[in-house]
């Protein structure tokens, strides 16, 4: 299997206007700035932070439903944005994309094959009947039974839901599929056969994963890189084995050791961070981090770190290598004593 880059990212930034109201001005949402990274054909790129550090902006503007302000996002080399009608018609065919809510995502009005056969019905000259083959094949690929064809959304369950829209995402052969939290709105039980079924399909067809969650676990054995946000910036991005194996940032020590793990082996040392990931409309100065961070020193408050190379990845921090040396260590929560 060619590992060939079939989708760039370089500078990529998206940021939105919030009107005013009365003696409040307009204000600006720092949503995704300079976002720069590759993906290979059949491989998976997990995206990871916290509610609101901008992964699912990148995955709209990655699956072209938004163009980004500023940067290039090139798909087979065409930079999408710059590329004429009839081009980006061929690239929205490759970049597919698998929402996160089950229930929302598809139209409870219609039934599964007009779901199906939509893409085709907009994007081909098939006949109906090649249609519905190609549409019945692709449900018998994801796990779902042919008497499911003309059933309606309300009639399956949260897994069998995103079977379906799986498929749909396959209808018109991508070979990019931009997946958001696509397990996240499923039971556990589930959550794992869904996985198991990504991986399959990636080994059958050669898909490249664009894989957005918040749930580190989710991705441990399934992703070959990892690229960890913080609000609407890379913190650290590189190998997958690395990054669990040995996390650089400080952000990213603190979300792998949140994540439960059954084996000794996979457990890392607790980083605390504190409160709540600060305003993007708002970003502190210099590491939009220091003020969560255990290791923050005065330069973190004033400087910007840059993402730069650091032990087989990409880091943003001043302090890498002296916190895996162990030179410098978490400070100390401050107690506050109550008046006797």
């Amino acid at each position: 299997m060619s590992n060939s880059v079939v989708l760039r990212a370089e500078g990529l930034t998206r940021h939105y206007t919030v009107a005013g109201g009365g003696l409040r001005p307009a204000q600006t949402v720092k949503a995704l700035t300079d976002v720069s990274f590759e993906l290979r054909a059949g491989q998976t790129l997990a995206v990871v932070g916290e509610s609101g550090c901008g992964k699912s902006t990148l995955a709209r503007v990655a699956a072209l439903i938004e163009a980004p302000d500023a940067g290039r996002l090139l798909i087979e080399e065409d930079d999408a944005a710059a590329a004429d009608k009839a081009r980006r018609r061929h690239l929205r065919r490759t970049v597919q994309m698998v929402f996160q809510d089950p229930y929302g995502s598809l139209n409870p009005r219609k039934k599964v094959s007009t779901i199906l056969e939509e893409p085709l019905v907009i994007n081909t000259r098939m006949s109906r009947r090649e249609r519905s083959e190609h549409a019945r094949q692709l449900m018998t690929k994801v796990g779902l039974s042919q008497e499911h064809y003309n059933r309606y959304p309300h009639m399956f369950s949260g897994g069998q839901r995103q079977r379906v829209a799986i498929a749909r995402a396959l209808m018109l052969d991508p070979k990019i599929v931009v997946a958001d939290e696509p397990v996240s709105a499923l039971d556990v039980s589930i959550q794992a056969q869904v996985l198991n079924l990504f991986t399959d399909l990636q080994a059958e067809l050669g898909l490249a994963y664009l894989f957005i969650t918040h749930d580190l676990s989710v991705v441990r054995h399934t992703a070959d890189d990892v690229l960890v946000m913080y609000l609407g910036r890379i913190v650290e991005n590189g190998p997958a084995s690395r990054i669990f194996s040995a996390p650089a940032h400080p952000y990213t020590q603190a979300l792998l050791a949140s994540t439960p793990a059954v084996n000794p082996e996979l457990r890392h040392e607790r980083v605390s961070i504190h409160g709540e990931p600060p305003s993007p409309i708002d970003p502190p100065s210099g590491c939009a981090f220091h003020e969560r961070c255990p290791f923050a020193g005065p330069r973190c408050a004033t400087e910007r770190p840059l993402l730069r190379s650091f032990n087989g990845r990409e880091v943003a921090c001043h302090f890498a290598e002296a916190i895996a040396s162990g030179e410098r260590r978490p400070k100390a929560p401050e107690v506050t004593a109550e008046a006797s």
